[in-house]
């Protein structure tokens, strides 16, 4: 417990430097850079690492299957999540809500931490998991942007071919799906990392070094808390994560995993922060909307509430994720993790008791 003490009490550090570098780095695009230095080298590097340290075999097929079904659960859920927060499906925060949700950026939220944690085995089995998250974030978010957009704007007649061509496209050309196949690729050949000369695998190890504190350091740049829906979003993240929890516990039970590093891998997976990519997608229907002069609140998206979402949702899951390793085999208990889901979805309500209880005491006193 120490140990895992002392890491995340470093962990925490780096998310200050991050804090405390905030009057340095102003510009968005500086920000944006540094994201994309451990999106494309960072990550893709410590993913490398950690698949070619591991034996391929057909088991591992199940991590993205997993995953998958995870998505489409909280997608399937989120019309009776809106409705128990008296938010309208058809409505460009219910929409915006339900692109969102259901997405996962383990890259950012919970990778540098599997990997400092669970070690290098479980951080490749998260990254086969992530797969099938991609192809839902990437493929199957596009096109429900894109019914949602046809839907609110009735225009059946734009053809978005060559969208979908260069989304596809994007998916095959990103660094870390390249890096994947490239592994399995090697390990289906025999071709294990030490079989590769010394000069390629120091520049995946030294680059991979840089992942987990630049990620934290991230955190602390890119986190702002803004005014607006916030009550709304806190018990949004809230609600989703009790449940997150409990689809873990299903899939603990269903698989009969007993292993503590799977049990908390099978946890913190899909506890990972909400996309970028659905937020890519809804930029551009925003986008093309605004150069169609379309009024704000005809929109198909809430831009704002979007970013909103995805600053709370960083910080969010990383505490979350942060809390759960850095507390050794308390939560790899099935007990346990129950009590946590039906607690967290107990305090998801907290924020809208409060906002009555405001209401009724100036109504009273008005």
């Amino acid at each position: 417990m120490a140990v895992a003490l002392q890491k995340t009490f470093i962990l925490i550090l780096l998310i200050v430097i991050g804090l405390a570098l905030r009057s340095k780095i102003k510009n968005r695009t500086e920000l944006n850079g540094i994201k994309e230095m451990i999106l494309s080298v960072a990550l893709p590097s410590t993913v490398f690492v950690a698949l070619m340290g591991v034996k391929i075999d057909s088991t591992l097929l199940i991590y993205p299957l997993i995953t998958l079904a995870f998505n489409f659960f909280i997608y399937l859920s989120m019309p009776y999540i809106l409705l128990l927060f008296k938010i309208e499906a058809d409505s460009s925060t219910g929409r915006t809500l339900t692109m969102l949700m259901p997405s996962l950026a383990p890259g950012l939220s919970s990778f540098p931490f599997i990997h400092e944690f669970l070690g290098k085995e479980s951080l490749a089995k998260a990254a086969m998991a992530d797969v099938g998250n991609k192809f839902f974030a990437l493929n199957f978010l596009y096109f429900v942007a894109m019914n949602m957009y046809l839907k609110n704007n009735k225009a059946n007649e734009v053809k978005e071919e060559g969208k979908l061509k260069s989304l596809l496209l994007s998916l095959v050309k990103e660094p870390i799906n390249i890096v994947m196949l490239l592994a399995i690729g090697f390990l289906s050949f025999g071709i294990s990392f030490e079989d590769l000369p010394p000069i390629i695998s120091e520049i995946f190890n030294r680059t991979s070094m840089l992942m987990t504190p630049m990620v934290l350091i991230y955190i602390g740049l890119a986190v702002q808390l803004k005014e607006g829906k916030i009550r709304l979003v806190s018990s949004i993240l809230l609600f989703r994560a009790g449940i997150t929890i409990l689809f873990s516990v299903l899939i603990i039970t269903i698989f009969q995993i007993s292993s503590p590093v799977l049990v908390l891998l099978a946890v913190v997976v899909p506890l990972s922060s909400c996309s970028f990519w659905p937020f890519a997608h809804m930029s551009a229907i925003a986008l093309r909307e605004e150069t169609s002069h379309l009024p704000k609140e005809k929109r198909t998206f809430n831009i704002e509430l979007a970013v909103l979402v995805l600053a709370f949702s960083l910080p969010f899951s990383t505490i979350l994720v942060m809390g759960i390793l850095s507390a050794g085999t308390f939560f790899a208990h099935t007990e346990v993790l129950l009590l946590t889901g039906l607690g967290l979805i107990g305090i998801s309500f907290i924020p809208k008791f409060i906002t009555k209880t405001i209401v009724r005491v100036s109504k009273a006193h008005g």
